[in-house]
Order: C-alpha cells, then sequence, then structure tokens
C-alpha cells in the first residue's frame, strides 16, 4: 500500500465490502421492471472521464501531518489524467488564505478542497464558492454552516482520544493502582478537547487507573521536549503515557531518554514514520500510536474528481457522495505497523 493507493482501505473500509454483500444478495434475481439496480448507477472509477479541475488550498506545511497532507493531495491528483490541481502555496494567515480561495473561485475551478487554518474564519469564502456553484469538500477542520461545503472529510479526535485510552487500559487492566499522564497538544484546539475528553471517556472503563498528570504542548518537538521534561520532573513513577501528536513526541522521546526513564508504555497520535520505525523495533517505551491518517487529502481528490464528474462512490448504492466521512482512528502496534509502514508521514 502506497501514500496513493489507500483509498479504498481508508475512504469506505468496511462498508465497501458490507454494501457489495448486501447488495449481491437483495439483487441476484434480475428486475422484472428492466430498470437498472441502484448499485449500478455510475460511480468514480480509475478509469478516465470527464476532465475536473480541482482547486486545492491548506493551511502552511509547517507541521510533519500538514506536509503529508499535500503530498496525498497531489500525488492523488498525477493519478488521474482527467484531473487539473491547483494548489495554493498554504498560510496560517486567515486572510491570505481567503485570498488564495477567493482567486481558485475567480479561476472558476469545477471543485474546491480547502483544510482551513481556522475554520469558523474561511466559512464566509466556503460559502462564497458554494453559492457560486463551486461544490467544497471540507478537509479535516470544519467550516462552521454545512452550507459552506457539499461534503466534510476528516479524522475522528474523538475516537483517537477513546482508542489510546482503550489500548492503554487494557495494557494496565490487572495493575492495580496504575497511573497514566497525558502530554497535549493546543489547549485553545478544539481537537485536542476532543481528544482528551475521549481519553477520560475511555479511562473511565478502568477504576484501576487513574490520569495523575496532564500537559500541553505546541505540536512541535521543542515543545514535546520541554513539556515531557516537566511531567518526568513532577512524576516519579507512572505507568503510561499518551502523547497526542508524533511531531512532538520526537521531543517527549528525547525528554524520557534523558531522563533515563523506561518503567511506562507510550503511545503516540497521528501516524509519523518515526513512530512505526519505533514501534517496530520495540526496544524502548512507544508501543503504539493512533492514527489520524493524512490520506484523508487523497480521499479529498477522490470525493472531488467524483463530485466533478457528477458521479457517485464505488461500492456504495447510493447515486450521491456522503455528506460526511469520519476516518477510522487505528490503533497501530508491533502486530500491525508492517501494514502501515508505507502510510508514515516524515
Amino acid at each position: 500500500m502506497s501514500h496513493t493507493t489507500s483509498r479504498r482501505g481508508l475512504l469506505l473500509g468496511t462498508a465497501a465490502v458490507s454494501a457489495t454483500a448486501f447488495l449481491a444478495g437483495c439483487t441476484s434475481n434480475e428486475s422484472k421492471d428492466g430498470k437498472p439496480a441502484a448499485n449500478e448507477q455510475p460511480s468514480a472509477d480509475d478509469k478516465p472521464g470527464k476532465h475536473v479541475t480541482i482547486g486545492f488550498a491548506g493551511p502552511q506545511a509547517d507541521h510533519g501531518w500538514l506536509n503529508a497532507i499535500n503530498d496525498n493531495a497531489k500525488n492523488r491528483a498525477k493519478k488521474y489524467s482527467d484531473v487539473t490541481l491547483e494548489i495554493t502555496e498554504g498560510s496560517n494567515d486567515t486572510a491570505a488564505q481567503i485570498g488564495q480561495i477567493e482567486t481558485l473561485i475567480n479561476k472558476k475551478v469545477d471543485v474546491l478542497v480547502v483544510l482551513p487554518a481556522d475554520g469558523k474564519a474561511l466559512t464566509q469564502v466556503g460559502l462564497k464558492a458554494m453559492r457560486a456553484g463551486i461544490p467544497v469538500v471540507n478537509l479535516d477542520r470544519i467550516f462552521n454552516s454545512p452550507q459552506a461545503y457539499r461534503c466534510w472529510i476528516g479524522g475522528d479526535n474523538y475516537g483517537m482520544g477513546l482508542n489510546a485510552g482503550t489500548y492503554i487500559g487494557e495494557q494496565l487492566k490487572d495493575k492495580k493502582g496504575a497511573k497514566v499522564v497525558e502530554l497535549a497538544g493546543l489547549d485553545n484546539l478544539e481537537l485536542t478537547k476532543q481528544r482528551t475528553q475521549g481519553f477520560d471517556d475511555a479511562l473511565k472503563n478502568y477504576p484501576n487507573i487513574k490520569k495523575v498528570a496532564r500537559q500541553a504542548a505546541e505540536f512541535t518537538v521543542e515543545s514535546g521536549q520541554a513539556k515531557m521534561a516537566q511531567l518526568l520532573q513532577a512524576q516519579p513513577k507512572f505507568d503510561a503515557l499518551w502523547n497526542h501528536d508524533d511531531d512532538q513526541g520526537v521531543g517527549a522521546l528525547r525528554a524520557i531518554e534523558q531522563a533515563g526513564r523506561d518503567e511506562f508504555l507510550m503511545v503516540g497520535g497521528a501516524g509519523a514514520l518515526s513512530a512505526f520505525q519505533a514501534i517496530k523495533q520495540d526496544n524502548g517505551v512507544l508501543k503504539a500510536t493512533v492514527l489520524y491518517p493524512p490520506t484523508m487529502a487523497a480521499s479529498a481528490i477522490d470525493l472531488a474528481r467524483a463530485l466533478g464528474q457528477s458521479k457517485g462512490v464505488s461500492g456504495l448504492a447510493e447515486f450521491e457522495i456522503p455528506a460526511s466521512l469520519t476516518l477510522y482512528s487505528a490503533v497501530v502496534d508491533k502486530d500491525n505497523v508492517d501494514q502501515y509502514m508505507p502510510t508514515g508521514f516524515r
């Protein structure tokens, strides 16, 4: 599996399998009125079709995950001879990103894919595109109004926390008085609150486990190292750590090594290649990471192409693409890391 060939696994997953099986059972007999079955409607596939110009606007790629978002979008678009990708430079400045999207609107692209630096602040420009007849695929950070996009696709922040907490809970369920700590991301982001809420909710199922400390970092190596050092100094002993982000996890691991601590297990978040490699080597505290897959950008290109060609999604019976798609936050550990290794971002 590569960055550019993971659509069906991540976009449809078991839904495609179950839908196909269900339809096979329900449409095995020929229709008496001769009309095509619902699952025979035109759907997007790899065969060339109507040409589609897709405008792509995202924030500045100042983070490994965001850089992987751009790479996935570009590589996916290259797969299709009927797709032209108009990609902006990317900016964390709201006014600049709005200007970039307005330029794409003025160019009359067929479809827009937008990962807003700030979903709330960019809602109006999403509405502007939709009112101009340009369907918008809202990637990850969601606009404030569903009228500002035709389809949303993104990760499951609450699910990340929930699955991280469940994994840790299962590892420590037989340990009396187990203690865990949390290295969160930016506390002013809703996604950070959702990840923490999912983690806390999972731990409620394990009464023997108590979260004894939490520090918020800033999704950078430097902040991860500094905040982890503070956690280690304040907590002389604990059993597990959940770190929200693999990039800041690089710094966290440095702090852990410098402190000479190894009495706990660590679970990361997002799916960086460095995390996968450490999990595979299995000679340190990092034992698992919970995915927030940047391959969602490749799937967003697929959805945009389908919209531009007025087609549905292969494997689903509906004539239209879904209004929203939430990706699953799988836990990657030494048992399945080889499967996910090609998707790891740098």
